[in-house]
């Protein structure tokens, strides 16, 4: 196992994919893929692009002898070509919202074609929607947008049912219980407590010295990841926890080359975690003795975006360029695959000794 901040091997000729066995997700847009969903209920799996694309595949995963299988299902599109920034489903799993730069906040009942093949609008922003969450403990949508402010949807009501001011744009938004974390620009990061009416509990200065790029509440809602552009990742917690505490790791670094850290996303079982990044690489990591678990080879292109399943034994990640290295690096193409997850990949084996150096 590899201790934090370790770089895995990086060869010449890079693969497409982390595993050769990883299914390559049909139809996966005509450009960068924004944001990876799945479904809290089933391996339904929807993706947010840049082309203005919500696409939704079925995945089906017949065990570890059989091949994963992945069907498109249906595609809607948000208004004027704007490009989708974010997608999130609601806890029953039947319906997918998404923000996006037509500054509008959307809901697509899946198995239903909207008019026009654009999903219903249930908000609007006066900049773009960066970042969308459902609350499961009022059946509210949560928008965050560049023009500052956190707004809160009834699907039922055209207008807001709660506005709170942000000290600058939204970057990056994460809700898990009743656990919202919120990165802004100007390094801010906010917390609330969302079992009833949003209740700021947590404001603080990132740990991080640059740019937040994305966050993701811990497991058991203790705390957060944040990861920034300088390939950093700060672990905070918000609560007390006997024998841990907050500290910060390098991390998507080759050499003197740094990469932005574009996506975080827990296991919902083990509590570890994965980030990738736009030097193409993914690793998996347990936060609790401060080791990577899994460093994959670097792939062809950045890693846009990722999250584990339901029940992660499923992990789907894209790749798309990000334009983090202009335009005289471009790779083309876009593509999302699908890894089926081992423990030993996820869990640290029982009995090793953990290391405890880091980078930080």
């Amino acid at each position: 196992m590899a201790t934090f901040g370790a770089a895995p091997a990086a060869g010449s000729n890079k693969a497409a994919s982390i595993a050769p066995t990883d299914c390559n997700i049909p139809q996966a847009g005509n450009d960068g893929i924004s944001s990876l969903s799945w479904s809290p209920t089933a391996n339904i799996l929807v993706s947010g692009n840049w082309d203005a694309g919500i696409r939704c595949w079925e995945i089906q995963d017949q065990g570890p002898q059989a091949a994963i299988q992945a069907a498109p299902k249906a595609q809607v599109n948000h208004e004027n070509s704007a490009p989708v920034m974010d997608t999130c489903f609601s806890a029953d799993g039947n319906v997918v919202f998404s923000g996006g730069g037509d500054k509008a906040v959307r809901m697509w009942q899946l198995g239903q074609t909207p008019p026009n093949n654009t999903p219903q609008q249930i908000g609007s922003h006066d900049a773009p929607v960066k970042a969308v969450g459902f609350l499961k403990s009022t059946n509210m949508v949560v928008s965050g947008g560049w023009d500052r402010k956190l707004k809160f949807w009834d699907a039922r009501q055209p207008n807001p049912v709660g506005v709170l001011d942000m000290p600058e744009r939204v970057y990056a938004m994460d809700v898990r219980d009743n656990l919202m974390v919120v990165a802004t620009a100007g390094r801010h990061i906010l917390a609330y407590d969302c079992s009833g009416q949003p209740r700021e509990i947590h404001r603080k200065e990132s740990p991080l010295r640059f740019q937040s790029r994305c966050i993701a509440c811990f497991t058991d809602s203790t705390g957060f990841a944040v990861g920034s552009i300088e390939g950093r990742v700060g672990i905070h917690y918000l609560q007390k926890v006997e024998g841990r505490e907050s500290f910060a790791f390098k991390c998507h670094r080759q050499e003197s080359n740094v990469y932005s850290v574009n996506a975080i996303s827990f296991h919902n079982q083990f509590g570890t975690f994965t980030t990738v990044g736009s030097d193409g690489v993914v690793n998996f990591w347990d936060k609790d003795n401060k080791q990577r678990l899994k460093g994959f080879n670097a792939i062809q292109r950045p890693v846009t975006a990722a999250e584990f399943n339901a029940q992660g034994t499923l992990f789907a990640y894209s790749s798309s360029y990000d334009w983090s290295q202009g335009s005289t690096q471009l790779v083309p193409g876009n593509e999302i695959y699908v890894h089926r997850v081992t423990e030993d990949e996820i869990v640290r084996a029982k009995g090793k000794k953990t290391s405890s150096t880091y980078r930080r």
